[in-house]
């Protein structure tokens, strides 16, 4: 294994201290809604991101596609893979791990890139027959509209980004993922 270059860890310090630091910020007041249930063996399986307000690695994500297992002890294995900066970038792949946090409803969760720090992540709208999925936090500073195909209506789309700005979300941080597939 290479040592990694300074200046990379340098970045990698510095952003995984932000990312630390935004973690201390007190939430709104208004609690995110999420779904009442959620059954997680329907949920399980490929979501292309549609659209997102983006965390700082998928900023420059196409093709962006989020994969869920249910493991035997409850959690979730999840692949999160994109090609980087365009449709002929570099395969990106993250191996988070979600926690159902609401055994009630299963639509709260925490995810885990790196132990032990785990984010907030609910599922806050869920089409009726699982093909849709609305992904917010109660920060309200990053959120995911996702689908099991890579390409939703227009106005499928649009009522997405409405729900998110009812929710207290602002929309115009808004970046639709760029999906082309053979």
């Amino acid at each position: 294994m290479t040592p990694m270059n300074p200046m990379k860890l340098a970045a990698a310090v510095v952003a995984a201290c932000t990312a630390l630091l935004a973690g201390c910020q007190a939430a709104p007041a208004t609690p995110v809604a999420t779904v009442s249930r959620v059954d997680l063996s329907r949920f399980m399986g490929d979501w292309y991101v549609i659209a997102s307000i983006p965390t700082f690695i998928e900023t420059t994500a196409f093709n962006a596609v989020e994969s869920y297992t249910l493991d035997a002890d409850g959690s979730i294995a999840t692949t999160f893979t994109f090609l980087d900066n365009g449709f002929d970038g570099k395969q990106k792949r993250y191996h988070p791990r979600g926690f159902v946090v609401d055994r009630q409803s299963n639509a709260v969760w925490d995810m885990q890139f790196i132990w032990p720090i785990k984010a907030d992540y609910r599922i806050a709208w869920l089409a009726e027959d699982y093909s849709q999925t609305v992904i917010a936090r109660e920060k309200r500073d990053y959120a995911w509209i996702m689908a099991r195909t890579p390409v939703i209506a227009e106005q499928q789309y649009r009522e997405r980004v409405a729900f998110l700005a009812a929710q207290g979300y602002d929309v115009s941080k808004i970046r639709k993922v760029p999906q082309r597939w053979n």
